[in-house]
């Protein structure tokens, strides 16, 4: 009989669900991050990144791992706020922005603003000063597209402006994070020589031996930080290939379902995952809307795997189709007949 989740249980499962696994696309992007960071100290015009990557590949969770990381390797003595991560305001404009940094600057106690009546404030030149009071040493932007979003090219221009004004009186490195079509603003002059770094998350695949290797190593990373007794072995076909039917290369549903498969384990206190509590999270999850992989044997499970990802549509007739949802591949095919035509 089960028994109900007990506090610590859910402290575990909160805990696996918010690793990071550093696999090889997350450490570089780090090191770029700490490479931006240190470039600051010698170079005059500060270097920026791009960062893109389509919903659910983790670009979030990434970046605030690092905060949390640099944060934690801070010294007592330090009270500036190293990374300060936020984020565009949705359809309201770049000045919007600004006052959102402010705000976020406010909200770790970073700097402290005073209203004044009848006083028109410049948003720009206080944000400028507050990024320097408060010894910011990377500005991180999180979803940028939406700053570039039914905008016209007269309007990228003056957000592109707005930001070049940000980094060069700063002294700042920024780091723009979006999704794919966020690389519209390397278009604009004034930020296609400033974005010296440019990466992109992607989704996982299966289709080839590199890539499954791959897939297999972050697997066996997720599988390390689940508080079982004997880590289960999620990297051997009969877990893997069920599982990227299942999330279709996406890390953020891949997550879900294997937090979901270790709360079945833990409710029936098991020492490691099996076959049956991978069953019973994708049951759980996704019920009878699509066949469950785990049901049937690995050389037999047939899959899909992402054709295009999203993109912006400028030339749309209508708002609802400016943005196109990612498309994928229909599951027909099974991992050896995919190996065979690629």
């Amino acid at each position: 009989m089960t028994q109900p989740l007990s506090e610590h249980h859910i402290h575990l499962l909160n805990q696996f669900s918010d690793c990071l696994v550093e696999h090889t696309q997350v450490k570089q992007i780090f090191e770029d991050f700490d490479q931006l960071r240190a470039s600051r100290l010698f170079h005059s015009d500060p270097q920026c990144m791009l960062l893109t990557g389509d919903t659910g590949v983790g670009k979030s969770h990434l970046i605030n791992h690092y905060q949390k990381r640099v944060a934690s390797s801070q010294t007592a003595s330090r009270t500036g706020k190293p990374i300060l991560v936020s984020r565009i305001a949705s359809g309201k404009g770049i000045d919007h922005t600004f006052a959102q940094i402010l705000s976020d600057l406010e909200l770790f106690g970073s700097h402290r603003r005073t209203r004044q009546r009848g006083v028109q404030r410049d948003l720009r030149k206080d944000t400028v000063k507050c990024l320097i009071n408060a010894d910011v040493e990377l500005l991180i932007i999180n979803e940028f597209q939406e700053v570039i979003e039914f905008k016209s090219q007269q309007e990228r221009q003056l957000i592109a402006n707005a930001l070049k004004y940000l980094c060069e009186a700063a002294k700042l490195p920024i780091v723009l994070v979006g999704m794919p079509w966020a690389e519209k603003i390397a278009d604009e002059p004034q930020w296609s020589s400033r974005l010296i770094r440019r990466r992109q998350l992607s989704y996982f695949d299966i289709t080839t031996d590199e890539a499954q290797k791959y897939f297999r190593r972050y697997l066996k990373g997720l599988a390390n930080h689940m508080p079982l007794e004997i880590k289960p072995a999620i990297e051997q076909a009969e877990f893997a290939i069920p599982l990227f039917a299942a999330s279709k290369g996406e890390n953020r549903i891949l997550k879900h379902l294997l937090t979901e498969t270790l709360r079945h384990a833990l409710l029936h206190n098991s020492s490691t995952l099996e076959r049956e509590h991978f069953i019973a999270a994708h049951d759980s999850l996704f019920g009878t809307s699509q066949p469950n992989p785990f049901r049937e044997p690995p050389d037999k499970v047939k899959f899909s795997r992402v054709a295009k990802a999203s993109y912006y549509n400028p030339n749309a007739l209508s708002q609802d189709d400016l943005i196109v949802s990612r498309q994928y591949t229909e599951a027909k095919r099974t991992l050896q007949e995919w190996i065979a035509i690629t």
